[in-house]
């Protein structure tokens, strides 16, 4: 059943890399090579990640655990059009609303269960609890979300339209990044007070 799960994912990459090489500029060579590099001595282990091997651990207090492989770890990745993550999040384990600018981002559960959400372009909000092998699309740019609400750890596979997507967190962004109190005020009709504590996490 590992087998299957895995070869599977490796099908979700491969329909991805196909799909989407627009995400990315255009190579004009099989594939990137960094100057300075003599690609007749490179050798298998270029094409080669093994971030994924052990899997993912998550480190207290936090309830997630994320492995990234884009061109910044994974030099071949770039211009390719696609990367790839793996997430663990033990129960109550959330990733905030954010987007990737980037690309879009294919989820695959490896085991357990996940709720997940999108918002598109006209404020609509679109759910859905997944279970083991199921996929689901966030399209690029768009919201979303993941949390776990089961009693149990869940794990997935996730494959992007982008050799480097990009995270955006909402809150990170919102009240991490120094936008001026008076902004928020106005933007969310809200007094300082307010702003004040929702900035206060972000700010430690």
């Amino acid at each position: 059943m590992k087998m299957a799960r895995v070869m599977f994912a490796a099908v979700v990459t491969l329909a991805l890399l196909v799909a989407a090489q627009a995400s990315d500029p255009e190579l004009t060579s099989d594939f990137f090579v960094a100057p300075g590099v003599d690609k007749a001595t490179l050798t298998g282990d270029y094409f080669t990640s093994q971030v994924f091997r052990d899997g993912v651990n998550v480190v207290a207090p936090a309830k997630i655990g994320v492995k990234r492989i884009t061109s910044d770890s994974f030099t071949v990745l770039t211009g390719l059009g696609v990367s790839s993550a793996m997430i663990k999040y033990l129960p109550g384990g959330i990733n905030p609303h954010h987007t990737h600018p980037r690309g879009t981002e294919v989820l695959l559960v490896l085991e357990g269960e996940l709720s997940v959400g999108l918002v598109d372009t006209t404020n609509k909000l679109f759910t859905k609890t997944l279970y083991q092998g199921d996929v689901f699309v966030f399209p690029k740019g768009l919201v979303h979300y993941q949390i776990n609400m089961s009693s149990r750890p869940a794990c997935v596979y996730v494959a992007f339209s982008s050799s480097n997507p990009g995270t955006v967190s909402i809150p990170v962004t919102l009240f991490g990044s120094g936008i001026p109190d008076n902004v928020h005020t106005a933007a969310f009709k809200v007094n300082n007070q307010v702003v004040d504590k929702l900035q206060a996490p972000f700010n430690k």
